[in-house]
């Protein structure tokens, strides 16, 4: 055993946070703490690394533990190198690391006496405490991150940022690892090279996240933090949430028990004079229990309620481009991009961080204009935007204000109403209506940002990354509610399941300008991008591997072909009109606003045929250009 928590309790005011309770981590366990933001999940890791004590029993470290932790906040950091930042995971000995080579640096041909002895000092810290090793580590940690020791910390994206902090949380060696929402800020590559790196961690991991992939991925217990309580569950994330189905089931059942029968002894402590002196002086009591345990008793946590104004119907052609181009300085984002985008479509944009995604959104609503190519917006169009930064917000204004413009309704499809029973559904309370929006946490700016974007009616729902600093429960509510929502969608986002479950086809940009369209989700094109991977390995390694034969040196010689390979050359072009074909009628298809209310297995045969359809037409086109090779001779 690595960490345990006795009996802990922890209170936040009047609030408990823990409430008595128990936890054990061991080597190899990769614990995940799920729960509603505010509810302690953040305490808890404070509790684990000793940061604070709690208000009672005790949080227990295996003595001499090696424990490190992923910072939080990717700001928190100066002006220092990335070897500085990783260095800094070893406490007094990364300290005098950095020491002697600064001074080693500063000294120069022409040391004064005492910039040599403070250098010896440095060198004798380094000799007894294995420095010379830690250094070889921290290179190797680097090395196996790739990151570049010598880049400035405050330089980096805040993906490369977390990806520094991680290697100082690696560097020495931990046995046990904290992570605080590691994957914030990272795009979806980043996030699948880190779940590669954790599931090969070898100590106990203990973790919370809102990123139900990663989750899944690489938990091998969820632990949900819920009313001060755990409830804990052996097995990732899939598993979890059918074990979580049946708690909820369970628990109404007896509340609906335990009110029915506070209802029935309310009745009979009520009955007139002659049940009063007759009554059972025991039975009075266990009234009195009951009516402490109904007070004691904290109810779930509401959740917030999602209803977007449905605006009137947009002209079938929402967005059209045709072959825009746009650089920022020497730096393609968008490169000869061609796209039209219609009625119903639902659209989800990934790339990796900086690639150009939130840039490419601005271009299709027509805040940017393109260096060149032709675009044109539809007609009719009520646009409901989600921006990433939430640059909507008016900060030193009240959360009231953000809502409505003046007075103290809103109207909902058509209907007033009040603003405190409006925000109520986005989880405010009526003491919050006042509050400066500056001083809402992330996750109740972006309720705030929602509250604002349904209050008004709407056919082109447009979200840029909305999932960030939201808890699983309230992210689920989004996703139905966008799933359910009948306009069109463009959504950037890097939460896979979130895309797997809202969009219907992907614009994938790789960085340079280059923006590749695909129809399915986020687990379609991740399996159609590994196969594709796999087959370039294995013909690179055949390319390498093989020597080649006399037939293969007779036919460098002569640029005949077998009779089979021409047979087969001649067929390729009527095979790929035919794919083709195929998929541009089922591409029709999936762009009916109403193909997803068709049976659940309809619609899941229909997209892996599509993504069975790209991948053959994309190994078709592959082989006749081979085929052709071989016919020039080259």
């Amino acid at each position: 055993m690595l960490l345990r928590f006795d009996n802990v309790s922890l209170a936040f005011g009047a609030r408990p946070l823990l409430d008595h309770i128990l936890l054990q981590v061991a080597a190899g366990d990769r614990v995940c703490i799920v729960g509603r933001n505010g509810e302690g999940k953040s305490s808890l890791l404070k509790l684990a690394r000793g940061e604070a004590p709690p208000d009672e029993g005790i949080v227990w470290v295996k003595p001499g533990a090696r424990l490190a932790y992923l910072v939080q906040d990717i700001t928190a950091l100066g002006d220092e190198s990335v070897a500085e930042v990783v260095a800094g995971g070893l406490p007094e000995v990364g300290k005098a690391l950095i020491d002697y080579f600064h001074l080693a640096q500063a000294m120069g041909s022409h040391p004064t006496t005492q910039q040599t002895q403070h250098l010896t000092q440095l060198q004798s810290i380094l000799d007894a405490n294995n420095g010379w090793q830690l250094e070889q580590r921290v290179n190797t940690v680097m090395t196996r991150l790739e990151l570049d020791g010598e880049a400035r910390f405050a330089e980096l994206s805040g993906g490369w940022r977390r990806r520094a902090l991680l290697a100082r949380a690696l560097v020495c060696d931990p046995e046990i690892l904290l992570l605080d929402e590691p994957t914030n800020h990272l795009d979806i590559q980043a996030i699948e090279w880190l779940e590669q790196v954790l599931r090969e961690f070898s100590g106990a991991l203990l973790f919370v996240s809102h990123d139900r992939s990663f989750v899944n991925r690489l938990a091998t217990r969820v632990i949900e933090l819920d009313r001060g309580r755990l409830f804990s569950t052996d097995g990732n994330y899939e598993t979890y949430l059918a074990k979580k189905a049946q708690l909820l089931v369970a628990e109404a059942q007896q509340a609906a028990l335990f009110d029915k029968k506070l209802a029935q002894e309310e009745v009979w402590i009520r009955k007139g004079i002659e049940a009063r002196r007759t009554r059972n002086e025991g039975r009075v009591r266990a009234l009195y229990a009951l009516r402490e345990q109904h007070r004691q008793r904290r109810e779930r946590v509401g959740r917030i309620e999602l209803e977007l104004q449905e605006g009137n119907e947009s002209g079938k052609m929402v967005c059209e481009a045709e072959h825009i181009s746009l650089s920022f300085g020497d730096r393609t984002l968008i490169n000869d991009f061609s796209v039209r985008i219609m009625r119903g479509d639902r659209i989800g944009i990934v790339g990796p961080n900086g690639a150009g995604k939130s840039t490419l959104i601005k271009l299709l609503l027509g805040e940017i204009t393109p260096d060149s190519g032709m675009l044109k917006q539809g007609s009719k169009l009520e646009v409901a935007y989600f921006d990433q930064q939430r640059d909507q917000l008016k900060l030193d204004e009240s959360v009231m204000d953000n809502v409505v413009d003046s007075g103290d309704f809103v109207t909902v499809n058509g209907q007033p109403r009040h603003v405190t029973s409006y925000l109520r559904d986005f989880l405010f309370r009526p003491e919050q209506l006042k509050t400066p929006a500056r001083a809402l946490s992330g996750g109740e700016r972006n309720r705030l940002l929602l509250a604002r974007l349904f209050a008004k009616p709407a056919n082109l729902l447009v979200m840029d990354e909305p999932t960030n600093d939201l808890d699983i429960d309230t992210l689920e509510l989004l996703e139905e509610f966008v799933a359910n929502f009948p306009g069109t969608l463009l959504l950037v986002s890097h939460d896979r399941t979130f895309l797997d479950n809202v969009v219907t086809e992907l614009l994938v940009l790789d960085g340079s300008g280059r923006i590749q369209e695909f129809v399915g989700g986020y687990s379609d094109y991740a399996r159609y991008r590994e196969q594709r991977q796999a087959n370039e390995r294995a013909a690179a390694t055949q390319k390498t591997s093989t020597p080649p034969t006399v037939q293969q040196t007779t036919a460098k010689k002569s640029p005949k072909l077998s009779y089979k390979d021409q047979r087969e050359l001649d067929f390729l072009p009527k095979k790929l009109e035919t794919l083709e074909a195929e998929q541009s009628t089922l591409q029709l298809t999936i762009s009916d606003p109403q193909f997803y209310s068709r049976p659940q297995n309809e619609v899941q045969q229909a997209l892996k045929r599509i993504a069975e359809l790209t991948q053959e037409i994309e190994q078709t086109y592959a082989r006749w250009s081979e085929l052709d090779a071989m016919l020039a001779g080259t």
